[in-house]
């Protein structure tokens, strides 16, 4: 199902002081921005064939500036990746005559858009944008103060959505703009691709001209990472001093370009929310499933050419089914490591980023490890679920826990852990503590910290009054407070002063740090490196605090990762 949200138009009030056109995409987020009634002080958005237009590698691109922002949307940076191009590393685009309008979000990548849209309230709350969906998909986006010949820190940002869904703007919160201006920095964010067309791991079945298949969407960043290293500079950031930052699926993105030596060099700090991750994929099971898409194909080795030529969404669904007979005669476990998804090939990725230990490619690498309280509630769409007893917990967490398998005989020892470390809670948040356990964050902030490269922790806990206070502080809530766009994020935060106020120090922290691999500055409170010894982590709430491993003795009863 597509929807066109181009001509959503709502005034969003005004507290929010703006309008809102594109489902929030053009929105005012800032309130301060805002002119005062009755004044006449001209357009705020300019645009012509003279406006925002600048060089790069492949040609000159034109954008428009927006209330002082420059944004440049949908610039290739590489070539189409149908047809012989499928399964292969990312191609640099051909040269283009005249000027690229970069005026509009390219194309998301080939994922599955069937009933995009057909849960209303996740809809609702995460506001998603979803227009074309082609194989040329290689685009990124830049939100720049100026043109000239300043070096600003640059953000490099990474789409959620697993290894399977997503593109750059798939939620209004990660528009770039208002952190360009606060920060006085350039914000990149990108599509590539994604689950069957860019994690088919061929190799195993077809040889070395697929050696790459396997992690072809990890390469797609790459490649716009060395774009932003051979262009940024024309808009106004400095291509040494790269900040990568990713949330859910965009955080294991980050764990994993870490580890990835074609990467190296071309960023210098990283910022994992809600994604840490010590592994990869298996070779073996990648390969295996590479080989159960050529069985479902019908085709040998040699006839591999076929799958390159058939459509997008016939070879989607092809490969859909060979993962799910794969997956019946495998059985259960396995999580995002059993899918398509970027997996140790000994090449590209010699070595699982943070497990046994850490990369050596990560070590000079400062980063922020981030996660959030409740990154699953359950009760924010069903009431009844807030007066459920202990017990009902315990039955619950012993077949699934977040997105991982449940705890079998072992939940009621881990139910009765975090409810003793957290008098107070309710049955239901004591479920959402459980289901969205650090474990995964405290591992990877270990292994970092062995590294030179400083490593600093936070655990967000600020709740949005919304559905009656039902959403708690979930899974992507955060990401609007870093990049300064809780009056733009309505529905995750419900806009005004005091979401504002938080995200005034998560921005101004992100910002300290893409500067100088330190959050710390004057006028917020001090955050500490972590230590394996004290587990430093910062409270993000409406008052920020640093406590040391504040769920230590409840995680002791969780089973070993």
């Amino acid at each position: 199902m597509k929807r066109n949200r181009r001509e959503f138009v709502q005034v969003v009030g005004a507290g929010a002081a703006g309008l809102t056109i594109g489902g929030g995409r053009w929105a005012e987020a800032s309130p301060h921005a805002a002119a005062a009634a009755g004044e006449d002080d001209g357009p705020v958005l300019l645009v012509g064939d003279k406006i925002a237009v600048t060089e790069t590698a492949n040609g000159k691109v034109r954008g428009y500036v927006l209330r002082g922002i420059h944004h440049f949307l949908g610039i290739p940076y590489g070539a189409d990746t149908s047809g012989p191009n499928r399964f292969m590393p990312p191609r640099k685009p051909k040269p283009w005559p005249g000027v690229f309008p970069a005026l509009w979000w390219g194309n998301s990548a080939p994922q599955n858009m069937e009933n995009r849209y057909a849960n209303t309230y996740a809809s609702f709350r995460d506001r998603w944008n979803y227009d074309d969906v082609s194989e040329d998909c290689l685009r990124l986006n830049v939100f720049t103060p100026a043109l000239d010949g300043a070096r600003r820190p640059v953000l490099f940002w990474i789409h959620g959505g697993g290894f399977t869904a997503g593109n750059g703007i798939e939620q209004d919160g990660y528009n770039g703009e208002n952190l360009a201006r606060r920060g006085n920095i350039v914000f990149v964010s990108l599509n590539h691709r994604l689950g069957q067309l860019g994690f088919t791991n061929l190799a195993g079945a077809c040889g070395e001209a697929f050696a790459a298949s396997g992690n072809a969407g990890m390469l797609d960043i790459v490649a716009a990472l060395e774009w932003v290293r051979d262009n940024i500079a024309a808009f106004g950031g400095d291509p040494g001093n790269v900040t990568i930052m990713g949330q859910s699926g965009g955080g294991a993105k980050v764990c994993i370009l870490t580890a990835m030596p074609s990467a190296k060099g071309l960023f210098h700090k990283a910022v994992v929310l809600s994604g840490a991750s010590l592994r990869a994929g298996d070779k073996e099971y990648s390969e295996k499933l590479g080989a159960y898409v050529l069985k479902e194909a019908g085709l040998t080795a040699a006839e591999v050419g076929k799958l390159q030529e058939m459509p997008w969404k016939e070879y989607y669904a092809l490969a859909g089914r060979a993962l799910q007979k794969l997956s019946a005669e495998s059985g259960p476990g396995g999580g995002l490591r059993r899918g398509f998804s970027p997996s140790v090939d000994g090449v590209t990725l010699p070595q699982h980023p943070y497990f046994p230990e850490a990369a050596p490619t990560a070590a000079q690498v400062p980063m922020i490890i981030c996660s959030t309280f409740h990154e699953q509630s359950a009760s924010w769409v069903d009431a009844s679920l807030e007066d459920m007893a202990l017990e009902q917990v315990v039955e619950r967490v012993k077949q699934r826990a977040g997105f991982g398998p449940g705890f079998g005989d072992k939940a009621a020892d881990v139910v009765a852990a975090y409810a003793k470390a957290f008098p107070g809670k309710k049955p239901v948040e004591i479920w959402s503590l459980v289901t969205s356990n650090r474990q995964s964050v405290v591992a990877l902030a270990d292994a970092k910290s062995k590294q030179p490269a400083p490593v600093y922790v936070s655990w967000f806990g600020w709740q949005p009054p919304l559905f009656d206070g039902r959403l708690r502080a979930f899974h992507c809530v955060d990401i609007c407070f870093w990049f300064y766009n809780t009056d733009l994020m309505l529905s995750h935060t419900g806009g005004g002063a005091r979401p504002r106020k938080l995200a005034a120090q998560m921005s101004d922290y992100l910002v300290q740090f893409m500067k100088t691999g330190d959050p710390n500055g004057s006028g917020r409170v001090r955050w500490p490196r972590y230590t394996s010894a004290n587990g430093e982590t910062m409270i993000l709430d409406d008052v920020c605090e640093v406590k040391n491993d504040p769920d230590r003795e409840a995680r002791k009863a969780l089973p070993a990762i």
